[in-house]
């Protein structure tokens, strides 16, 4: 059975990841408050890439990037992915996301990563999942620490200083 293309939480829509969405996408990516704990602002050109790596994980693996809409008033809130990420030379299945401003505070990054993980341990049937996030980033450490990761080591991504976090899989 394929994934689901699209699902919902309480509170938020999630749907996959189209050309359709493009706009959606380089407006966050110009967005400086969503991306300041991602390396800040991205080019035009980075953001295409971006978006075509992701298309591209979809049609390769039948999962990625969700766009996430407000469940009542259908808004752009953010996004969220599961999606295959190299880390230090292992191929590691990641859980992220990221929203726009006006929708900090409310939990919905704990909501959306708690599905994700679910997901993929239960319909993806991935045994590890992990995320990661700049040292300073508490707030995206915490989201993390309340759907059951557990911070593992320090690491490198893109030369830049990282902390892994992982979530296994009940036996």
């Amino acid at each position: 059975m394929p994934f689901p293309d699209s699902f919902r939480t309480q509170r938020l829509l999630a749907e996959r990841l189209t050309l359709a969405h493009a706009d959606d996408i380089r407006r966050q990516d110009r967005d400086p408050d969503l991306m300041g704990m991602m390396g800040g602002p991205r080019e035009e050109a980075v953001t295409a890439a971006y978006l075509e790596r992701n298309l591209r994980h979809w049609t390769d693996f039948g999962f990625g990037l969700w766009v996430l809409r407000d469940a009542v008033d259908r808004r752009v809130a953010g996004r969220a992915v599961l999606r295959h990420l190299e880390v230090e030379g292992t191929d590691e299945i990641e859980v992220g996301y990221a929203f726009v401003k006006e929708f900090w505070g409310r939990g919905l990054a704990t909501e959306i990563a708690r599905e994700c993980v679910r997901q993929g341990h239960g319909a993806l049937g991935f045994p590890s999942i992990v995320a990661i996030t700049r040292p300073f980033n508490l707030g995206s450490q915490r989201v993390m620490e309340k759907v059951g990761m557990v911070f593992e080591r320090e690491i490198l991504h893109d030369g830049i200083p990282h902390v892994l976090f992982r979530s296994r899989a009940s036996s």
